[in-house]
């Protein structure tokens, strides 16, 4: 039998047309293009990413949907997956298991699940000059202790390089870093030194005299300081200049920090008041009552918005500065001397030889402290490090390192504070943060007021210039003031003002005379003189 023709007839090489169904797939596929973001340089996908997130979002959808939505999530996935290499680092915190607590969790048991390089940042330096006050630089590199007894030093705590070590030979109550690495402050026994990262004393600052606490203003070069006396200043050090030296008249003050947001600082007082204070004022802008017994200590988080105070009588406030309300009060075992907040929103307290971290503190109520270490002696100082998980703690036998998962703040700017800069970009940053230094007289309460128009004052301003538009200028009476050259140049115009009244007198005399003369009788011939008129008497004369 012969073969159909419809085979044998029909071209091997010729093209299929497409489709019906291809067309609306393609068609479709083009027509959600333009609602997704488009790439120059797309980088590959990766399949694990793209299935995790296909796989969190089609959990949730019906099978009834799942045809609808199936496209949709393959093609937005794609670029998410895309922009992960643009996503922050997370802040990882430690999560007990069912039935624990994270404060049952010691630093041995930390430092022995964290790498090697998290683990050397956990040490203890038994030192016997103290009690010691800690200060970290503002990347988070450097370290700077000062013991009570006068022993100081400074040094890398990551590497453990020394950078100075020296011993004053009296009584240090507070230290603090300047502006970078090269220079520090010690408020020593008498007066405020200033030296530089060889220990070489630069500057000693003989009107901030037995100061206790010590703060400096970043932004603004200012150097805060209080003293035993209730007098609070600050100082210049980019210029050396005293800025503002006032006397708060609320006794001795040893309790102090500062508002990063604003660079207002808070003054802590024996009648349970806390009390704000800027360089542009005599009086504080702002007075709260907090406690009914004295304040033991004072810190603001990074943001600005909270407020933690403690007491004698062992309670612990948490307040708003946008309303200031009080959004929490804790009673504890024992009062708090010393408040630390991180980066992170994390808050360290000091009972006695106990350290406690809370978290999640000012936006809930917290029933049990996210970490508690037993430190064995008095603490005196707290301080978290920048960009770092690491609580620093200074005590009367030296200083130890805690690590505190979750506390700092793991994306930096390196244009703000760089922990890896070099010389190069130290000397950099310096020029531009003194070219863009603020001035005191910028420092407020609410910082949103200098992007504002003084609306009273431009009314004032203005209906004094339409009181006076139309009233007469007054008569200014001038007088000479009491100097030789003013006198003279005074008598001489009054001489010469004088004479001319004079001649306008005379003449005007004598044009009266000459016209009575005239109108009485009439003018007669006048005779030639002779000689022998020298001889006759004044009535012939006449």
């Amino acid at each position: 039998m012969a073969s159909p023709k419809a085979d044998t007839d029909k071209p091997k090489n010729k093209m299929r047309s497409p489709s019906k169904q291809s067309l609306k797939q393609r068609f479709k596929s083009k027509k959600d293009d333009h609602l997704l973001p488009k790439f120059k340089n797309k980088k590959p996908a990766s399949n694990q990413n793209s299935f995790k997130l296909q796989k969190d979002d089609l959990q949730h959808t019906n099978k009834s949907e799942f045809r609808k939505e199936g496209k949709v999530v393959k093609h937005a996935t794609k670029p998410i997956a895309r922009s992960e290499i643009l996503l922050p680092e997370e802040v990882g915190f430690l999560e007990a298991g069912k039935g624990e607590s994270t404060a049952d969790i010691t630093q041995v048991e930390i430092k022995s699940s964290v790498d090697i390089t998290s683990a050397t940042k956990q040490f203890d330096l038994s030192l016997q000059f103290g009690p010691y006050a800690l200060n970290y630089l503002r990347n988070g590199r450097k370290m700077l202790i000062g013991g009570r007894m006068g022993h100081i030093a400074a040094f890398d705590w990551v590497t453990k390089d020394l950078t100075c070590e020296m011993n004053v030979m009296e009584s240090v109550h507070d230290v603090a870093w300047l502006h970078n690495e090269t220079m520090f402050a010690v408020a020593q026994k008498d007066w405020t030194y200033i030296y530089d990262n060889q220990g070489i004393e630069i500057h000693c600052i003989k009107k901030l005299n037995n100061v206790l606490k010590m703060e400096f203003l970043p932004y603004h070069f200012l150097l805060a300081t209080t003293n035993d006396r209730g007098t609070l200043s600050w100082l210049d050090v980019s210029m050396g200049k005293m800025v503002q030296r006032t006397h708060t008249h609320l006794g001795r003050l040893d309790v102090l920090c500062q508002n990063p947001s604003n660079a207002v600082l808070c003054c802590g007082h024996s009648k349970g008041t806390v009390s704000m204070w800027t360089p542009n004022f005599v009086s504080p802008v702002l007075k709260m009552l907090c406690h009914t017994q004295p304040v033991r200590s004072v810190a603001i988080d990074q943001t600005g918005r909270y407020m933690a105070t403690s007491s004698v009588d062992s309670s612990v406030k948490i307040w708003d500065l946008r309303t200031y309300n009080c959004l929490q009060s804790y009673k504890l075992a024992a009062g708090a001397s010393n408040l630390a907040f991180s980066q992170r929103g994390l808050l360290a307290v000091s009972l006695g030889n106990i350290v406690e971290v809370y978290k999640d503190i000012c936006t809930k109520t917290v029933h049990q402290p996210y970490l508690k270490h037993f430190v064995g002696n008095s603490i005196s100082g707290l301080k978290f490090c920048p960009y770092e998980d690491v609580l620093g703690v200074g005590h009367a036998r030296g200083m130890c390192s805690m690590l505190v998962p979750g506390a700092g703040e793991p994306n930096f700017d390196a244009l703000e504070a760089n922990p890896f800069q070099t010389k190069s970009q130290r000397t950099e940053a310096e020029v531009k943060s003194l070219l863009e230094k603020i001035q005191p007289e910028l420092i407020t309460l609410d910082p949103f007021e200098l992007g504002e128009v003084n609306r009273q004052a431009v009314l004032e301003k203005f209906e004094e210039k339409t009181k006076y538009m139309f009233v007469k200028p007054p008569k200014v009476d001038l007088k000479p003031r009491k100097n030789s050259k003013t006198v003279n140049k005074f008598r001489i115009k009054q001489r010469l003002q004088q004479e001319r009244q004079k001649k306008h007198s005379m003449v005007a005399n004598e044009i009266k005379q000459s016209l009575v003369r005239d109108t009485v009788a009439p003018r007669k011939p006048e005779s030639k003189p002779s000689v022998l008129d020298r001889f006759k008497t004044k009535t012939t004369k006449k």
